[in-house]
């Protein structure tokens, strides 16, 4: 019996297809909503302590960064309450940092709580910080092969 490879097409919708199951075509993350209780707060937190730039901004969302995936900001109360934090609901964003210990001095020294102290693994250095709504935000150097051939000097939420 000759075994099947698998085969990628796609069908007259443009939805990929592999074995005759629909994928739909999804080209990259575009954003990532977050309900939140008071939107001014966040915004304070993400843009001017966090140092997200505002990309855009209405009076019920707002979309931060520059490229890739977009933070969104958005108050629950339109959608649905706000249920809790990542702890119940399995919720953590993950930002890149150029030095995560200079990271968290900056903003430990804007009174944001720590959840978790920087941690070292093999992929880099870790920390974990709260935001106003309780979610985790993880704050991540990463430890590059040719981290000698790396710029260096980074500080703070510079990217890496």
């Amino acid at each position: 019996m000759i075994e099947q490879k698998p085969w990628l097409k796609f069908n007259n919708n443009g939805f990929k297809e592999l074995h005759g199951i629909i994928f739909v075509n999804i080209k990259k993350v575009g954003n990532v909503i977050l309900a939140v209780k008071d939107l001014d707060k966040s915004l304070q937190f993400y843009h001017e302590i966090i140092g997200l730039p505002i990309k855009n901004q209405r009076r019920s969302w707002i979309d931060l960064g520059t490229s890739g995936a977009l933070l969104s900001l958005h108050p629950a109360s339109l959608t649905e309450q706000h249920s809790g934090g990542s702890i119940e609901n399995g919720i953590t964003i993950g930002f890149l940092v150029g030095d995560v210990k200079s990271a968290v001095e900056e903003i430990r020294g804007k009174g944001v709580k720590i959840h978790r102290e920087i941690v070292e693994k093999e992929a880099g250095k870790n920390a974990v910080i709260v935001d106003p709504d309780d979610y985790l935000i993880s704050l991540f150097e990463p430890i590059f092969d040719d981290k000698d051939q790396q710029t260096s000097g980074y500080q703070g939420f510079t990217p890496a």
